[in-house]
């Protein structure tokens, strides 16, 4: 076998497997491809189009287990797309007239990148899968094998997105310190906004996390600080119809009783009416090079308090976000776990020239396999009907319906 040359990259937000991942191609390359020559594209495709990269040195292959205990990205991300010249040009990544597709296309080629690893959610290799086409067409010999990550686990047709269990578990832990505000003050209203733009599974799997840890609490009978306290009244996912009224309602009644109230809400819950209402009031919204919007100038948990909070009658009401928490933590046990065989299988894939996203594959009986590019897309829907999840709405006691 000719001897390779190896790049990866990481883009798009960050994901509790990045630095993981990143780490374990080192490993894996080592052991099985030694000879093979290894470099790190920084911040993303920007890394790509500026020629930006990081040599792999001997020391950062001794050191890569390292990586396993951080968080965020080793060799750095951003969001760029390779088929939006105007954004690239704008942000002076290309020059006019440049097809930033062909710009990639020729950096790789000069570097002499016989295998590129893209690391990154459904934006990211749905790039790859751009740029991957453009090579084929274009009579390039690269091999383009992309890992899935995105703490939504929205990834079509991936079963499981690397980070996400952990930013579940790691979202409970965070919600598990602020639900103790609910003993700051009479008739308060927590707000706990979770990450997920299209897809509720992040919102829905950190509640899962969140009672799963406090179910076995012990309290001091009598007192305020009880299993009452630590519940959750009320989860809200994009997927999920949603009557403001009647959830008032229903939430008024538990706070009269309680003197509390705790809502756990996806950060695309109500998202499409938010910024239809925000357009129609003449308020320009801000988008992304992918076109979608900037969700964190949109603070759907702000809109919830504002709505909520008087129908209730709260005294005191906050909004508290876990994403950038959740989100840039380092991998738990179990992501591990699934970096490790997504790791071994890119490698094997890319060593033996086939192209693709590595995960298991839900049109294929959940079989782990190397995906081919054109079936990746974004937008996967959380299964309201998933096992788990009756249970923790039965739990909580509320009663939903898909939107």
């Amino acid at each position: 076998m000719a001897k390779q040359k190896v790049a990866m990259l990481t883009a798009g937000g960050l994901a509790p497997c990045l630095s993981s991942a990143v780490g374990g191609l080192i490993e894996r390359y080592s052991d099985v491809a030694p000879d093979a020559e290894l470099i790190a594209y920084k911040s993303g495709y920007q890394g790509v189009l500026l020629g930006d990269s990081i040599q792999i040195s001997t020391e950062m292959r001794q050191k890569a287990p390292l990586l396993h205990r951080f968080g965020g990205s080793p060799i750095g991300n951003s969001r760029v797309k390779l088929t939006n010249a105007a954004d690239c040009v704008k942000r002076g990544l290309v020059k006019e007239g440049e097809n930033p597709l062909r710009v990639a296309a020729e950096r790789l080629a000069d570097d002499g990148v016989t295998i590129l690893h893209t690391i990154g959610g459904d934006d990211t290799n749905t790039t790859a899968a751009d740029l991957a086409a453009y090579l084929a067409a274009n009579n390039y010999d690269l091999t383009v094998v992309g890992l899935p990550k995105t703490v939504d686990n929205d990834v079509v047709p991936i079963r499981q997105s690397l980070g996400a269990w952990t930013a579940a578990e790691v979202g409970a832990h965070f919600f598990d310190n602020v639900s103790n505000e609910q003993s700051a003050a009479p008739r308060t209203l927590v707000i706990h906004e979770v990450m997920g733009r299209h897809c509720g599974w992040l919102t829905a799997a950190t509640a899962r996390a969140y009672l799963s840890r406090t179910k076995n609490y012990e309290y001091v009978d009598g007192m305020m600080m009880n299993a009452g306290m630590k519940s959750i009244d009320a989860v809200y996912l994009p997927e999920m119809a949603f009557d403001l009224q009647a959830e008032a309602e229903r939430l008024k009644e538990i706070m009269d009783k309680t003197g509390h109230a705790t809502v756990f809400v996806s950060e695309g819950a109500c998202l499409d009416a938010i910024v239809a209402e925000r357009e129609a009031a003449g308020e320009t919204i801000k988008r992304d090079a992918f076109g979608h919007v900037k969700i964190d100038t949109i603070n759907v948990g702000g809109w919830f308090q504002k709505q909520f909070a008087n129908l209730v009658n709260a005294e005191r009401s906050l909004v508290q976000k876990s994403g950038y928490f959740a989100r840039s933590a380092p991998a738990n046990g179990d992501d591990l776990r699934l970096i490790h065989s997504m790791v071994d299988l890119a490698v094997e894939s890319a060593l033996n020239k086939v192209s693709g996203v590595t995960g298991h594959d839900e049109g294929q009986d959940g079989k782990l396999r190397t995906i081919e590019f054109p079936r990746i897309k974004g937008g996967k829907a959380f299964d309201l009907s998933t096992r788990w999840f009756a249970e923790v709405m039965d739990t909580i006691g509320q009663k939903y319906q898909e939107a």
